[in-house]
């Protein structure tokens, strides 16, 4: 996994900077319930889109493992950013209106992303709602086009199974007693590869599925994408998907849990 603590000064630059959080935020603002007025963006990062989804009677808080991403979110927050692993919430039960988790749950095994549903789940007020990117790692390969289509192939062949596929989320959700209740998109303005971009991005990922691909098949597709044409220009930006889940129906969490230190 990325060391997001050296990361966190370039983090945002390297990100599709301001333009990605402001269409991140505006895809979650259609999802938010109107009456959220205490929400939690989990795994927060630097803060960039969750400062965005401050607004007047709103208090929004983000929680994020990496000290120095935190430290950054603070800096965007008015200190309303705390140290937390998303596992065990530093968040009383049935806490807040909205958790949101951008980008956290393709970063885990599906035995740890289903513990971080259960514990956003339970700082959930009754009526409150979930909401988190699915199917992230997939954007990219699906987004047609000449080089995306080489790729996709090999991808799916090697790729391990992903913590937070729709499907997959949902299952876990249902068990939690929460439920669908909408679903949007948005574009990860500047993140369309090129192929050289493409290439050198399977050189360098020894650790994610390029490892389990034989070598002599990336190496028949490096050379396919070498020889496709624009060998530096960006092709499409890969399209997220949000969804929300309502505790709508689920029965309250008995207060008492202590938080965590």
């Amino acid at each position: 996994m990325l060391d997001y603590d050296s990361e966190a000064a370039c983090y945002d630059a390297t990100r599709g900077g301001e333009a990605r959080a402001r269409a991140s935020a505006r895809a979650v603002e259609t999802l938010l319930p109107g009456s959220a007025a205490v929400v939690a963006d989990v795994a927060c990062g630097t803060g960039s889109v969750t400062a965005l989804l401050r607004r007047p009677g709103r208090l929004v808080v983000g929680v994020d493992r990496s000290r120095s991403m935190a430290r950054v979110a603070a800096s965007r927050l008015d200190g309303a950013a705390v140290l937390g692993e998303a596992t065990r919430l530093p968040l009383p039960d049935s806490s807040v209106d909205a958790v949101t988790m951008i980008w956290l749950l393709h970063l885990l095994d599906r035995p740890t992303s289903a513990a971080v549903l259960a514990e956003a789940a339970r700082v959930l007020r009754p009526g409150g709602v979930l909401i988190t990117t699915v199917d992230k790692n997939d954007a990219l390969y699906a987004v047609g086009g000449d080089a995306a289509a080489l790729v996709r192939p090999l991808r799916d062949a090697h790729a391990p199974v992903q913590a937070d596929a729709y499907a997959w989320v949902s299952e876990v959700a249902a068990g939690l007693g929460l439920v669908a209740a909408g679903r949007t998109s948005f574009a990860g303005t500047g993140q369309g590869r090129s192929p050289k971009a493409w290439r050198e991005s399977l050189a360098a990922s020894a650790n994610g599925w390029p490892g389990a691909a034989p070598p002599a098949e990336l190496e028949r597709l490096d050379a396919l994408l070498a020889a496709l044409p624009e060998q530096e220009r960006p092709r499409a930006d890969p399209v997220y998907r949000l969804i929300a889940l309502s505790s709508a129906h689920r029965k309250p969490v008995r207060a008492g849990r202590p938080a965590a230190p």
